[in-house]
């Protein structure tokens, strides 16, 4: 059984990949620092995955222990690197903050396993590609000056994985570059949970249906979009994990060898207020919401081409917009029945 490093594995994707690798038959062994995220999901994941996965807290930033860590577990076949800063807003007024955060990690993580034959899988985003010119964009479209210092974190780590492949310092890598996570397992027992006010719509949205929050804020009505709100592919977190899978089984073919890039999404664009339409239809549940004016950092509309990850990685989205949102919606009346 391959074991698989997670790093910041108990946050809302890499919790449910954790999941998928262990129905895939993989080992993980997860590295958190519980700076987004809660101890609780470790026992919410080993009630759906049946035992408790090997957890080491500490921030991947720290060099001895990572050092540490290498030593305690030497067999690591391969590395999904989640742990990083994501939200686009906090990132425009704290940009150090993120700098620090999202590439020192990546350069440490790879120092540590330098020219080992680990596969390693980035958690990369749609961000690199700005606002593209042509919609769907591809994988070959060109990345464009970050709108945001969270998306140049993702364009700078990409350039520094790709200078690694080259250089020998790493061997296998693929960067998926998602598009908008959302939703929750079936379960209702894992899912996005945010520290703070939510930075991502969907938790917004449910938060606001159930009472937390007093309403939402749409951020524009005057974007070049069908109802003039921003438009994003939105997927949901499962098909996501399921990505990661896909992405280990690919370079674990002799015919991998080096650096590429996937699109994960599911092929099609929704606007916010369809969005909010797509919960209220789903739930029953009538949203209080508002518009405001635009947020700094927010790219008008982009949606993913997905055909070079169903035709080379072997993977495409299965759940659709209903889905999304009644499972985002189970998670919050879950978390709203058993608080921390």
């Amino acid at each position: 059984m391959a074991k698989i490093l997670v790093t910041g594995g108990l946050g809302y994707i890499g919790s449910h990949t954790v999941v998928e690798l262990v129905s895939a038959g993989y080992e993980p062994i997860i590295i958190d620092d519980l700076s987004n995220s809660n101890i609780k999901i470790l026992d919410q994941l080993s009630k759906i995955i049946g035992f408790k996965p090997a957890f080491y807290q500490f921030d991947i930033c720290d060099d001895k222990k990572l050092a540490e860590f290498t030593a305690a577990e030497p067999d690591i076949d391969g590395i999904i690197h989640f742990a990083a800063f994501k939200a686009v807003g906090e990132s425009v007024h704290n940009p150090l903050k993120y700098y620090r955060n999202n590439i020192y990690s990546l350069v440490n993580l790879l120092a540590a396993y330098n020219g080992k034959p680990v596969k390693f899988v980035f958690s990369s985003s749609c961000t690199v590609y700005g606002q593209p010119d042509i919609l769907p964009v591809t994988e070959d479209a060109p990345v464009k000056p970050a709108q945001s210092p969270y998306g140049n974190t993702k364009q700078i780590a990409e350039e520094i994985l790709k200078d690694a492949v080259a250089a020998g310092n790493a061997q296998k890598v693929v960067a998926l570059r998602y598009f908008n996570p959302v939703g929750a397992h079936e379960t209702a027992l894992i899912g996005e949970l945010p520290n703070g006010v939510p930075q991502n719509l969907v938790p917004f949205i449910t938060q606001t249906a159930i009472g937390k929050r007093e309403k939402i804020t749409v951020f524009g009505n005057d974007y070049n979009t069908k109802d003039g709100s921003c438009v994003r592919d939105y997927i949901h977190v499962v098909d996501l994990a399921k990505a990661h899978v896909a992405a280990l089984k690919l370079m674990a073919g002799d015919n991998f060898s080096g650096y590429d890039v996937f699109n994960i999404g599911t092929g099609n664009g929704n606007t916010v207020l369809e969005i909010i339409a797509a919960f209220e239809n789903t739930t029953g549940v009538k949203l209080n919401y508002e518009i405001g004016p635009r947020r700094n950092g927010d790219v008008e509309k982009v949606w993913g081409d997905v055909t070079k990850s169903s035709k080379v990685l072997n993977w495409t989205a299965a759940l659709d917009i209903d889905i999304m949102m009644a499972s985002a919606w189970e998670w919050e009346k879950y978390l709203s029945q058993n608080p921390s």
